[in-house]
């Protein structure tokens, strides 16, 4: 069932790496299914920007785009952290896991995982973008 919401529409990037950062944030203005790109570049600070903002809808994502390996806290740590959070905000915030290499214990553990709606492969295709953006969001004019 797809989320009714309005725009802005915010999308998540989270990714150690700054090259893909950079690639996937293009590809995502380039979309233009988004209107806000909140980017960071490790699993911790996605939490605390979670945290330091928990009471204010207006800057919550309505997609986190996440990297499965990252140092310290890969994306699975990081989805381990993020089912603490309110059923308001899981409801409305969905997940894509993001990968340079599709292992199959990355992808049977992705598609385990209740708040991962995809595995995708890095970088971002805007084809397979568009496909998770319709059929995950409805558009409230």
């Amino acid at each position: 069932m797809a989320i009714e919401i309005e725009r802005p529409l915010r999308v998540m990037l989270i990714d150690d790496n700054i090259i893909d950062l950079k690639i996937n944030n293009k590809i995502i203005l380039i979309s233009k299914l988004f209107d806000d790109i909140i980017q960071f570049q490790s699993g911790e600070d996605a939490l605390n920007y979670f945290s330091d903002h928990a009471n204010e809808p207006d800057k919550m994502p309505h997609l986190i785009l996440l990297d499965i390996q990252m140092p310290e806290m890969d994306g699975f740590e990081f989805l381990e952290n993020y089912k603490r959070f309110s059923p308001q905000l899981k409801d409305s915030c969905l997940v894509a896991m993001l990968s340079s290499t599709l292992d199959f214990g990355d992808i049977h553990k992705a598609e385990a995982n209740p708040y991962v709606i995809k595995l995708l492969k890095k970088p971002l295709i805007p084809s397979e973008l568009e496909i998770i953006f319709n059929a995950n969001f409805k558009i409230i004019d």
